[in-house]
């Protein structure tokens, strides 16, 4: 099944004044690549590359190294086509994040074609089932609000039947265990909550922080310092017992290797739309299960990620949650395309049946919202 044709769709949407607060700034518009592969059965597979906050620039990669490199390749030898991406793009110049991202979604739009030549839906495909997986309420949601505000918000989601939540840390400490406390305050000590700093702590405030989370009785602690900063995460392994978790941004099996052999962080969450795509989401998967690591993939921002990393979730031994983006009026998750997922009362969500990953594209919408150049957080 030849591979035909390869196009990028860098998309954007502007967000109103007052969006999410993150540790890494306020956010003023959301981002995407999409990426469509044709093959030459007229068969379309979609994947989604993580924008990188360079959409415009991963999107030229893809459409013009990565599709010379690709074009006219077989589509069912993902496994083939990964390792002319590395040899050509990853071994001779570096474990770019670049090219990591750019592959991602052209690899996981290659699974979605395969599955869909066979009729399967993807986690099928993955040797998988149709079972239940646990869903945390996260994305982009659940910020630096005052603790009435933010338990205001939560509170429609465990609702909905969510039984986990992540909330947005890396604030000032007093302020982010004053907005923990009142989430467990609130909801009680059966609803797991679960952190996020986004690289915003200092050592120092890590110390601090991690005895107030082992207090509170914290899932986890991700991403408290930058991915590279191993010599942080090793020092912060000792503050306390709330685990480490990184992931979103470590590219390839390569740097998770890395990652193993540090031994502290005892959480991975690889992106599928970031760290090489599907293909290279399996090798990391099997690599921590060897080491009795649960996976817990970050969801990058389409819908189209967010149902593949429900499928590949159905299909390996070691899979977490499901991030479940439930951040206001994303575009990308509810207008681009059909609905990937739906939480349920058990507070897990279902891979879908259709074939492939099961998320169709409205090429309109992309049409009709093309890239905003500039940064995404000020």
């Amino acid at each position: 099944m030849k591979i035909v044709e390869i196009q990028a769709f860098p998309t954007s949407f502007p967000l109103p004044p007052g969006g999410p607060k993150l540790g890494i700034g306020q956010a003023v518009k959301r981002d995407a690549v999409m990426v469509k592969v044709t093959t030459e059965d007229g068969i379309v597979g979609w994947g989604e590359s993580h924008h990188g906050r360079a959409h415009t620039a991963i999107a030229k990669l893809i459409e013009t190294t990565l599709r010379q490199l690709v074009l006219g390749m077989d589509a069912f030898d993902t496994t083939g086509i990964w390792a002319r991406i590395y040899k050509y793009q990853l071994a001779s110049h570096g474990m770019g994040a670049g090219c990591a991202m750019a592959m991602s979604g052209l690899d996981m739009a290659i699974w979605d074609a395969k599955a869909k030549a066979l009729k399967l839906p993807l986690y099928r495909l993955l040797g998988g089932a149709r079972r239940p997986i646990p869903a945390y309420a996260g994305g982009v949601a659940l910020g630096y609000q005052p603790p009435a505000e933010l338990v205001a918000e939560a509170a429609p989601h465990m609702a909905a039947g969510y039984k986990a939540v992540k909330l947005r840390v890396g604030d000032t400490v007093r302020d982010d265990v004053a907005r923990m406390e009142a989430i467990r305050a609130e909801f009680g000590d059966d609803l797991t909550i679960l952190t996020d700093a986004n690289i915003g702590y200092s050592i120092i405030q890590a110390r601090q922080v991690m005895p107030e989370m082992d207090r509170l009785g914290i899932g986890w602690l991700e991403e408290p310092f930058p991915a590279h900063d191993h010599r942080a995460y090793a020092e912060a392994s000792a503050f306390g017992q709330v685990p480490l978790a990184v992931g979103e941004n470590h590219f390839t099996r390569f740097e998770f290797t890395r990652v193993l052999e540090d031994n502290v962080i005892r959480i991975w969450q690889p992106d599928l739309s970031k760290c090489g795509g599907i293909t290279e989401t399996l090798r990391i998967a099997a690599m921590a299960s060897a080491f009795k690591i649960p996976v817990h993939p970050h969801s990058s921002m389409t819908g189209v990620n967010q149902a593949a990393s429900i499928h590949l979730l159905a299909a390996i031994d070691n899979g977490g949650y499901f991030e479940a983006d439930v951040s206001r009026a994303n575009k990308f998750r509810d207008e681009m395309g059909s609905e990937p997922w739906r939480i349920g009362a058990d507070g897990c969500v279902l891979p879908l049946e259709a074939p492939g990953i099961g998320v169709e594209i409205d090429e309109a919408f992309l049409r009709a919202h093309p890239a905003i150049e500039g940064p995404g957080y000020v």
